[in-house]
């Protein structure tokens, strides 16, 4: 149990009750949908105080590992991430913390092995409820090359719709349509 003294002195991601987290190299094409997502929904959005939402970018391992050790964590937990496989560019899908893919974009992606098991540790022995939700990417560059190709740019209203009627509770000031606001489930 976590004395009142102990619980102040802990990141205030780990007291909301929901905490949302763009993942993502914005500094890589497609790569930084999540946070996009994350800046449309604070532009478009009004954030009600039990949501937390983060923009963690590639240090997402350090902020799940803090979740892990913490003696308060929130009950649910939503993570934004660009992902291929193999649908439309700018899908958007639901996909299980299990089911992310394995390709090595670089030594912080949420799909390597010790990040994704982290998802699996906070879902499975911790009791939070996790959620991914993905965006197919177009092909990812190279080289260095910010900003988001037309078709995932135009999810990004799609994604902040399905975020606010899950989570906020209504939809972003502008409603809920738009293209690539299409999901599975």
């Amino acid at each position: 149990m976590v004395n009142p003294g102990e619980d102040a002195a802990l990141p205030d991601f780990c007291r909301k009750p929901t905490l949302i987290l763009g993942v993502g190299n914005i500094l890589f094409g497609d790569d930084g949908f999540g946070c996009a997502v994350v800046d449309y929904i604070e532009a478009n959005a009004q954030v009600p105080p039990h949501v937390g939402l983060l923009d963690v970018g590639t240090g997402v391992r350090n902020l799940l590992f803090t979740l892990v050790l913490s003696p308060v964590r929130p009950r649910r937990l939503l993570i934004l991430d660009a992902v291929d496989a193999g649908r439309a560019p700018g899908e958007l899908f639901e996909i299980k913390p299990s089911e992310i893919p394995t390709v090595k974009l670089d030594d912080f992606s949420m799909h390597q092995i010790p990040t994704s098991n982290m998802l699996l540790e906070l879902q499975e022995q911790c009791g939070i409820e996790v959620r991914v939700l993905a965006c197919q990417t177009g092909p990812l560059p190279e080289e260095v090359r910010p900003g988001l190709s037309e078709p995932v740019a135009r999810a990004l209203p799609g994604a902040a719709a399905w975020i606010a009627a899950e989570y906020f509770g209504r939809g972003p000031r502008e409603g809920p349509g738009g293209k690539g606001s299409g999901t599975d489930d």
